[in-house]
């Protein structure tokens, strides 16, 4: 092996850390350290299993597992073996998963064993899967379930396994992952993702993050989700060290685990960074060691920086956007924070965005269009769906170029900033005009009282929609509907201010952190 491989596939960034500093810990998980040199190993040994039972290039391996080791050994083992891996997060339902397992045609599934009744369920209608390994794992489930012949144990056959001798070299152009989309609009798509745009998405993260093999990156965000999945690769690749936990569950496990471990990286979600601030308003949290904290899958408003900055004074925000189809679009960089506080910044490098109005031409500084983006980091397409691949990706005005359309409404200043004003399906159009949800969340989650909040729409005969608004307060102000509504009329402009306010508890997500937003149902009860 060559410690200067020039990584052509995503294998590569784990034999260039194995062979170049395998002692180095690549991993820590549930307390224990888990180095380049074991990771390399136990995959290789993976990769010979699936060799043995009858894997072809290009296969699909599923992994549908909490975030683990053995779900690390999985990816790379599955890349090593030249296969395809998809991952799938474990709260998804029997009904959900039969639809994922048939649609990708799994030949092989990696699972938990508190997993087995859901697979054994999604399975028992598929013909081509050829082997479900089993791993351990601290749930326990009662199950009736009888063990189906294809049910093998994980940790018996990788103890006995032999590394693989003959890899497989994967091409830059073949196809490394299909991650699926989460759904919210219709059955999931599988985004088809080659070796080369997640080679090329992986350098540009950890360029303009400016992250280095020093770092110690957590991760609690599901490995199903894109931003989970490349806080892997990008640890990997510089053979930093990733911090690995299941999920944001428990915040106080989190918070142990930034500290005893001095981490420097924090992923979050707006839902994650919420949490931390109302906790930090209750309970003072300070993580001086933090250096770089990112956020995307929502708009992080601009509200939260102060709180933020108190939370993790040393580190640098990152706000960003994108989406699966590409990965990442834009960042703001953090020197440019207090300049354009409400924008997702410019392009990433080597890609272009751009915003085209309904008609397909350019939009003036200030209107609102559709964002359009460019360059190695687009999808191949949608796994098997050509209809819905037609609809996201279009003839660009160069040969042969092709150009996704995300249908996500953006804006831009004159200086060359991104705004994001709303998905193509969240826009509330009422009074004759168009609203953003999102602005007017950024209004109500600037409200002192406030932890978070939801704006969709509702039928209404007069206005054409009505807007809406779940708000959950963080319990350190009496504020209460009316007044929120006061100042929603005083920050916002009339045809903006919600028709009506409720109450609640807490807002549903999905296994991202995303609120969703199709499960809120307006309850009767009489209005703010």
């Amino acid at each position: 092996m060559d410690v200067n491989i020039y990584p052509v596939c995503l294998g590569d960034f784990l034999i260039r850390a194995a062979d170049g500093h395998g002692q180095d810990i690549a991993c820590i998980y549930q307390g224990e350290n888990f180095t380049y040199e074991m990771l390399f190993n136990h995959s290789l040994r993976f990769s010979n299993i699936l060799k043995q039972k009858g894997h072809l290039r290009g296969d699909r391996v599923v992994l549908y597992m909490d975030n683990s080791i053995e779900t690390l050994v999985g990816i790379f083992g599955t890349i090593m073996a030249g296969g395809i891996f998809v991952i799938i997060n474990p709260q998804t339902k029997i009904s959900k998963l039969n639809f994922i397992l048939e649609d990708c045609d799994a030949h092989y599934i990696l699972t938990d064993d508190y997993l087995k009744q859901n697979v054994a369920s999604a399975i028992a209608t598929i013909s081509n899967c050829k082997s479900v390994l089993i791993t351990k794992s601290d749930r326990v489930v009662e199950s009736d379930t009888p063990v189906d012949t294809l049910f093998e144990s994980y940790q018996s056959l990788i103890t006995q396994s032999l590394p693989i001798q003959e890899r497989i070299r994967n091409l830059p152009t073949d196809l490394a992952a299909l991650i699926y989309t989460s759904g919210s609009t219709g059955d999931p798509k599988g985004v088809m993702m080659t070796h080369q745009s997640m080679i090329f998405m992986t350098h540009c993260l950890d360029y303009y993050l400016g992250l280095s093999r020093s770092d110690k990156i957590i991760n609690f965000l599901p490995l199903a989700f894109d931003y989970g999945l490349y806080q892997v690769f990008m640890s990997i690749s510089l053979g930093a060290t990733l911090v690995l936990e299941k999920s944001f569950a428990f915040p106080a496990n989190i918070m142990a685990c930034i500290s005893d471990y001095n981490v420097s990286v924090f992923p979050g979600v707006p839902t994650v960074y919420k949490t931390l601030i109302s906790m930090s308003k209750k309970s003072k949290i300070c993580f001086p060691h933090v250096r770089k904290i990112t956020n995307t899958a929502a708009a992080l408003s601009a509200n939260l920086t102060p709180d933020l900055q108190k939370i993790f004074p040393n580190a640098q925000i990152y706000k960003m956007y994108g989406l699966t189809e590409c990965k990442r679009v834009c960042y703001l960089d953090p020197r440019y924070l207090d300049d354009a506080p409400d924008s997702v910044g410019k392009a990433i490098p080597g890609t272009e965005a751009y915003i085209l109005s309904k008609e397909g031409f350019p939009v003036s500084p200030g209107e609102t269009g559709i964002l359009h983006v460019r360059g190695p980091h687009v999808m191949q397409g949608y796994w098997k769906r050509p209809q819905e691949t037609a609809h996201m990706l279009k003839d660009g005005k160069y040969p042969g170029d092709k150009v996704l359309c995300t249908h996500d409404w953006f804006s831009i200043d004159s200086n060359g900033y991104l705004y994001f004003k709303g998905r193509s399906d969240d826009i509330i159009k009422t009074r004759g005009e168009k609203v953003s949800p999102l602005e007017v969340e950024n209004c109500l989650d600037g409200i002192e009282g406030v932890k978070d909040s939801a704006v969709i729409s509702e039928p209404d005969e007069l206005w054409g929609e009505a807007i809406v608004a779940y708000i959950v307060l963080d319990g350190s102000t009496d504020i209460n509907e009316h007044e929120i509504k006061k100042i929603c009329r005083s920050r916002l402009e009339s045809h903006m201010v919600p028709n009506k306010l409720f109450l609640v508890s807490e807002l549903p997500t999905t296994h991202t952190g995303k609120i969703k937003k199709s499960e809120l149902v307006t309850e009767r009860r009489p209005e703010a």
